[in-house]
């Protein structure tokens, strides 16, 4: 463990949407999200509470357990699971007396780490902004001997004295230079003729970057982290004789802040103007299934549910049948190749549906062919007279 990495407690409820097992799930995800900013995690604390506390999200006799650990272990940062209230968060420092963030501020956090390029960092910077605007009233006041670390880059960490009203105008001008940047990309994405467009979408770290190095023979960056790739990367591919262009889109995540949503709006729109889409799953992931609903309910919120779309199945050389009933004599044994998954009820929730694994490279050519005849089919109705493209694959 990093010697500077900063000791952190993780704090998760139970209640009627959310049963134990559930909020197991959460603060699992939420620990590899603190890990990737560069916690070192001691604990996790739950509670069972029919609805959060207004004032302090958690009860009094939580908070004193949490508040007794702190002090015996010099713990110096908490992160809650659910996003916080200003009025909470506040509540809770002045009771804690150390750094309170929640999942948003925590997600913000790793984007600001991530963000590469100017307009990724633009995009984070205004979803900081908008985030910490109804929070500023005195949240500086405990934070000032804490200055940088998790939860402080970015805008915070340079701007102790700033008010509502300059954060405001910092807005504007943030959202004038994205609304400019947004234009510019239009007219890119425009100039790229009517190549056929593809766009990998899926939950964060499920291989996306992976899978594009692999197809496309380039370099995009991909690694063992939540939110590895912000800025999207379109490469020209071809498969056989067709040429499209692929795009790598940033991941989702549950409880997807709305700041990102609305500032990753360029990102978005890359899914928005695909026309197909390539639905990527990490099948080694306990909670996979989850992973498909999030990314099916934040297409439904940007209006690209209805596109094609192909599931890809990703990580098949580390993928345990225990998860799913296949049959009894292949329980507990690693499935490798793609025929025997194709028995299970993940080959039927798509009339396109393919195993692979990017990293193994294992079925990629089943993936090039099934691909190769949806594109072939969308480029087909676009450019009907090109019958010499059309070669069987």
């Amino acid at each position: 463990m990093n010697s500077k990495s900063e000791k952190t407690i993780l704090v998760g409820i139970i209640n009627r949407d959310q049963n134990k097992k559930k909020s197991n799930e959460y603060l699992d995800e939420l620990e590899f999200l603190a890990i990737t900013a560069g916690s070192d995690v001691k604990k996790r604390f739950i509670q069972k509470i029919d609805s959060p506390n207004p004032k302090t999200f958690i009860g009094s006799g939580k908070m004193n357990e949490i508040l007794s650990y702190i002090k015996n272990n010099i713990i110096e940062i908490v992160i809650f699971d659910d996003e916080l209230s200003p009025a909470q968060e506040k509540n809770i420092s002045k009771i804690l007396n150390i750094k309170v963030l929640d999942r948003t501020n925590l997600i913000l956090d790793i984007f600001a780490q991530r963000a590469k390029t100017s307009y990724a960092r633009t995009q984070v910077e205004l979803a900081q902004c908008e985030y910490l605007l109804p929070r500023l009233r005195g949240m500086w006041t405990h934070l000032e001997r804490q200055k940088g670390g998790i939860g402080m880059r970015g805008p915070g960490e340079t701007e102790i004295e700033t008010d509502r009203r300059i954060v405001r105008d910092k807005i504007s001008i943030l959202k004038e230079k994205i609304l400019k940047i947004d234009k510019q990309m239009s007219v890119q994405r425009g100039n790229r003729g009517k190549l056929v467009r593809v766009a990998l979408i899926g939950y964060t770290n499920v291989g996306k970057s992976t899978l594009m190095n692999t197809i496309s023979k380039s370099k995009v960056f991909a690694e063992n982290k939540l939110f590895a790739t912000l800025d999207t990367t379109v490469r020209k591919v071809v498969i056989k004789n067709l040429p499209f262009l692929m795009g790598d889109t940033v991941g989702f995540i549950r409880k997807l802040p709305t700041q990102l949503i609305d500032s990753f709006k360029s990102t978005l729109d890359e899914v928005r103007e695909a026309d197909l889409l390539l639905h990527i799953v990490d099948i080694s992931h306990k909670n996979f299934k989850d992973h498909i609903e999030s990314v099916n309910k934040t297409l439904l919120e940007i209006k690209a549910i209805d596109k094609p779309i192909i599931m890809i199945f990703n990580k098949i050389d580390l993928y345990d049948n225990s998860f799913d009933e296949i049959s009894e004599s292949s329980k507990n044994e690693k499935i490798y190749i793609s025929k025997n998954l194709k028995k299970t009820w993940m080959a039927k929730l798509n009339q396109n549906v393919i195993f692979i694994s990017a990293k193994k490279n294992m079925n990629i050519e089943e993936f090039k062919k099934v691909i190769y005849n949806e594109i072939r089919k969308i480029h087909i109705k676009r450019f009907p007279y090109n019958d010499f493209l059309y070669s069987e694959y």
